[in-house]
């Protein structure tokens, strides 16, 4: 059932302000002496500070809790190639939980491009400014090459969150499906319907974790990925199975299903006659795979996830990336790698096996959320993900070296929260002010 109507949404965008982003100065500027400290001639010793160390850019901007949400509209959400001025209220969203949950600012740049190399061209004149880089809703395989030459030749992180954001989600939530059924990640089958920038991205993942190439049985529109296929791009190459075969046939004795396609491609026939205590992760949206109560019927010993926020278990991007860019920021990483990506899927997945406060899960509607097939991910309103996730992602950076600043985590986890109660206050107060009626 809808929680709201086409012209709710729309006058949530529209109403008052424009959009859902304001810049807003956060220093003083009343008297003659605030004005000249602001701009001239008192910004020339922030100037000439920056340009005798560079590295001071850091504590005289706010490039180190700025970040770039870059897209240019290729592949948004569920409505494909809608183009840089469509796909601007998703990235202005992007922005809002940005701040929301980690208080990080981000300028959304919509760029009218589809050459790759120009994009990666336009990234790269972006680094002076910004202290991280998310890619948004660029599509595959253009988006490959974008995140990876970036990568290699920017010094600051980047980040697509359309790859890796379900890859570590879904990550977490199968560190617990498997702990739950008893089954290792090396010995496992998985069925994966979609090849795009997720579903690729996220197998790779769990390759990172321990899963064997050969046993992914990736699918695209015109079936399996397999050596007998012509015009396949490399990265769905490198997961072509010697033998071809149908969706149900690869489904028979398969431990994992991971859905990043269309709705309706499993059938009841189809989770029957998977492995015990099969797991499923349907996150076509609005609707997943398959029906989450037609799945349950069919296998009442199923562990199943989606994308939906009705139905148990959500696989909601907005788990990671605030918390992983804010780890990556506070110690100035140069990069998200692979440590630090496992490092957010260890850590939601440790956090869904604590107890969850009233509050909590009175936001859901439920009396309890316990650690069991039907909540082995946290939800995305715990404010607990913050002070697990980010000092999790920090310390992976300390550890693999790519960290310029050392962090007593201790300290820094009662500093992020802290940081966040006086970041709510400061938007509530705008919000508040405006006087919105929602």
């Amino acid at each position: 059932m809808a929680l709201y109507t086409k012209e709710e949404a729309l006058k949530y965008h529209s109403m008052k302000r424009k959009g859902k982003l304001e810049v807003m100065s956060i220093k003083p500027c009343a008297s003659q002496k605030h004005l000249t400290m602001a701009y001239s001639p008192g910004v020339a010793e922030a100037c000439r500070a920056i340009h005798s160390d560079v590295e001071q850019v850091y504590e005289y901007t706010n490039k180190g809790n700025l970040v770039a949400v870059v897209s240019n509209g290729t592949a948004v959400l569920g409505l494909g190639n809608i183009g840089p001025e469509a796909g601007k209220p998703v990235m202005e969203g992007k922005g809002v939980l940005f701040k929301i949950f980690a208080d990080i600012d981000v300028y959304d740049l919509n760029i009218r491009q589809l050459d790759p190399d120009k994009v990666i061209e336009f990234c790269k004149m972006l680094e002076p400014t910004f202290g991280g880089i998310n890619l948004e809703d660029i599509k595959a395989p253009e988006c490959f090459k974008i995140e990876q030459t970036l990568i290699k030749e920017m010094n600051i992180p980047v980040f697509h969150d359309d790859q890796h954001g379900t890859a570590i989600i879904s990550g977490a939530g199968l560190i617990n499906a498997l702990d739950i059924s008893g089954k290792n990640i090396k010995n496992i089958k998985l069925v994966v319907s979609g090849a795009g920038a997720a579903a690729i991205s996220t197998s790779r993942f769990y390759e990172s974790m321990g899963l064997p190439k050969e046993h992914i049985f990736m699918f695209d529109s015109k079936g399996l990925i397999h050596s007998g296929r012509s015009g396949l791009n490399a990265e769905k190459s490198y997961y072509a199975q010697p033998k071809d075969c149908t969706l149900a046939e690869a489904m028979k004795g398969a431990d994992v299903f991971l859905g990043l396609s269309t709705k309706d491609i499993l059938t009841p026939a189809m989770v029957k006659s998977m492995a015990a205590h099969p797991v499923i992760f349907a996150c076509a949206n609005p609707d997943p795979e398959i029906e989450y109560a037609v799945a349950k019927e069919a296998r009442p010993d199923l562990i199943m996830a989606t994308g939906r926020s009705d139905y148990p278990n959500q696989i909601n991007n907005v788990l990671g990336f605030p918390f992983i860019f804010r780890g990556a920021l506070d110690v100035r990483s140069k990069v998200i790698n692979e440590a630090m990506k496992i490092a957010a899927a260890n850590a939601l997945a440790a956090l869904a096996k604590e107890p969850v406060s009233k509050e909590v899960c009175a936001l859901y509607g439920v009396k309890e959320l316990t650690y069991g097939i039907d909540y082995v991910i946290p939800k995305a309103l715990d404010p607990r993900v913050l002070e697990w996730v980010s000092p999790a992602v920090a310390k992976a950076a300390m550890d693999t070296g790519v960290a310029k600043n050392k962090l007593d985590l201790v300290q820094y986890r009662k500093d992020l929260a802290a940081r966040m109660t006086e970041s709510k206050k400061r938007t509530a107060l705008v919000v508040d002010s405006f006087g919105y009626d929602l």
